[in-house]
């Protein structure tokens, strides 16, 4: 059996999980990790590569995974390296992923290559179950609550501010707006007003303190518009307290099928390692978008447009027989 050829771009967190999740997959090699640091040594051992040495594997790389933050990363890398592999990102930065789309659907049309964009557990599963949720029941409403946990892209977000060293953000959801809702009230939430934001954050002598928590507060598309606390604390105490990535989090839809006939309808999520279970959504539909690939597909997709058989190593006979 032919192998599916996984490359990475990044290796934080992120690549790290992706890299853990390949070894586990019994159709897939990691061929290389590829990054702007140089020298690095991976937890498999696979070889490490600069990005200046990317265009060098085309041809030997069947779905590059990019494992760089959305804030100035993704934005940026998925439209230039879908000019030369078939890509998946985990662009999560909701209000510009039609921007994001519009861009990598340009690049990989021009390549012929496809790119799929906004791949993890939200956007990507959550956002399938939204999908599922509001078809199933047309009549309700549909929430989506993230935390207790850290967020990647918002932490590494604040990390981006001058004279930040380390950081980390919880988003916390309100517990009494959860129970309202598994009680079979609809009430008119939004983000915002939903959850609740705490960030940890360990800044370089002297800086600016004030100016750095108002950056964070006002920050559009991630701290602007919630209750945001911001603790400064020290690197020693946020490498005790707070060195894990766990998350997770609940979409949930209410609705009725007949009048005063109530139904809830929830999706969750408990994870230890946001990274971790993140790399391995991200590996499940990079077999999801070789396979789109193979079949002709070109341009931008998202989760949307992958069966659910393209993910699995199983074949469709083992699928019918023992998933159906």
């Amino acid at each position: 059996m032919n192998k599916i050829r996984i490359g990475i771009v990044g290796y934080g967190n992120l690549g790290r999980g992706v890299e853990a999740a390949v070894g586990r997959q019994p159709d897939m090699e990691l061929i290389g990790v590829f990054s702007r640091r140089s020298g690095l040594t991976t937890n498999s051992g696979v070889a490490t590569y600069t990005m200046d040495q990317l265009a060098d594997f085309q041809g030997k790389i069947d779905v590059m995974v990019l494992c760089g933050g959305s804030a100035t990363d993704l934005i940026e890398q998925t439209p230039e390296v879908v000019k030369y592999f078939n890509v998946i990102d985990s662009f999560d930065t909701h209000a510009r992923i039609p921007e994001h789309f519009d861009n990598v659907k340009k690049a990989a049309l021009a390549s012929g290559k496809a790119g799929l964009i906004s791949c993890g557990w939200d956007p990507g599963m959550f956002s399938l179950q939204r999908v599922y949720g509001e078809s199933v029941l047309p009549h309700g409403e549909s929430y989506t609550f993230w935390g207790r946990g850290v967020s990647q892209g918002h932490s590494d977000a604040i990390r981006r501010i001058k004279g930040v060293v380390d950081a980390r953000q919880y988003t916390v959801p309100k517990k009494e707006i959860i129970d309202a809702i598994r009680n079979g009230e609809t009430p008119e939430v939004t983000a915002t007003s939903s959850h609740d934001r705490e960030c940890y954050v360990v800044v370089e002598d002297g800086a600016d303190k004030a100016a750095i928590e108002k950056e964070i507060k006002t920050m559009p598309n991630y701290f602007e518009g919630y209750h945001t606390t911001v603790n400064f604390i020290s690197q020693e105490e946020l490498d005790a307290n707070h060195k894990g990535i766990p998350h997770g989090g609940f979409v949930i839809r209410s609705g009725e099928t007949t009048e005063g006939t109530k139904h809830i309808y929830e999706f969750s999520l408990q994870l230890d390692s946001n990274p971790e279970f993140t790399g391995s959504v991200l590996t499940a539909f990079a077999r999801g978008l070789y396979r789109l690939a193979s079949h002709g597909g070109r341009g931008a997709f998202t989760v949307f447009d992958i069966p659910p058989a393209w993910l699995s190593p199983k074949t469709e006979e083992e699928l019918r027989a023992h998933y159906l």
